[in-house]
């Protein structure tokens, strides 16, 4: 067993949150478990903290307290293959991805890789989704910042606590995400302008061309008919999202249903009970089809339970 003044320490560490120290003295402990003839302890020991090292590497940056709550952080297992989209726009996130892991090639002849990408489109369209591959499969952290709530909660302090955004985007690794970015990057003619958010977002533009990182920005928005001209500029990349035409709706369902369709399944009926539906709406059908097949005890979804689904979605938009 850890001696008396190891555990003192593991305690301590833990208390004055040294993450570094808690390591040490964890690794400590399991070097005497060893010299105990303990081998599988100390090799367990020993492999919880380089999972807890390696997470903390990847999703864990010690933020400014006032930023608790503004910047989400997440580890992402997403891939390209969840993605469901037209062949052009997969070319476009596939060369963003390339030229990020071949950066260091085009620095080397002078050249920035693309970083700054603006995503917009209705809701449920995969712009989220489309952050969270790209943190998938670069290995980075997705690190949400959420502008509604920014705008909202520090008004009069924005553009100081974007400058802290800022700060933590530049010293350290991730891919950012500003969602609901419309909430600062807004037309800075509109009639119902406000001095304040023109400020935002001449401090955002200021700080989004002088940022000096590696890291990718993506910023998302509902409507890119609401955002001010100057924006796109700072882009290197404008990617606009629609519904799914029929052909992706077929494709996103078979994705989703996975093994729980029959061989015959009527996918055209599906596909025509999903029209006009969002990418999000057409997953939580699925996922629904999905949980009452399981509940039922039996092994695939019928095209009837499905299209009940998406005809439930759908009537969701429907006004009374």
């Amino acid at each position: 067993m850890a001696t008396a003044e190891q555990i003192k320490t593991l305690i301590r560490s833990h208390l004055d949150e040294d993450g570094e120290r808690f390591f040490t003295s964890a690794l400590q402990v399991a070097a005497h478990e060893a010299r105990q003839g303990h081998a599988s302890l100390a090799h367990e020991i020993k492999s919880l903290v380089d999972k807890a090292r390696a997470r903390q590497k990847l999703g864990i940056v010690r933020f400014p307290n006032e930023l608790n709550g503004l910047i989400l952080s997440k580890e992402s297992n997403d891939r390209l293959p969840v993605l469901v989209l037209g062949p052009e726009h997969r070319a476009r996130i596939e060369r963003i991805l390339q030229e990020y892991r071949q950066r260091g090639t085009l620095q080397g002849h002078g050249m920035g890789h693309r970083r700054k990408i603006l995503l917009s489109g209705p809701p449920g369209t995969g712009k989220t989704l489309t952050a969270s591959v790209m943190a998938g499969e670069l290995g980075l952290p997705l690190r949400t910042i959420q502008v509604d709530r920014l705008v909202t909660k520090f008004m009069g302090e924005t553009a100081a606590k974007l400058r802290q955004i800022f700060d933590v985007i530049r010293e350290s690794e991730g891919v950012f995400l500003f969602d609901e970015f419309d909430a600062i990057g807004g037309d800075r003619g509109r009639e119902n302008d406000v001095g304040e958010m023109r400020r935002v977002l001449n401090a955002f533009l200021q700080f989004i061309e002088s940022d000096p990182s590696d890291n990718i920005i993506v910023a998302a928005t509902n409507n890119v008919a609401l955002l001010d001209r100057a924006l796109f500029r700072r882009f290197d990349d404008v990617l606009n999202y629609s519904l799914p035409d029929e052909s992706e709706r077929k494709q996103l369902m078979a994705n989703l249903l996975a093994s729980f369709f029959p061989e015959h399944f009527n996918f055209e009926k599906a596909a025509e009970a999903s029209k006009n539906l969002c990418h999000a709406e057409i997953d939580k059908a699925c996922r629904d089809a999905i949980k009452g097949t399981i509940l039922d005890g039996k092994k695939t979804v019928t095209v009837e339970s499905l299209t009940s689904h998406l005809h439930e979605r759908q009537q969701a938009y429907q006004i009374q």
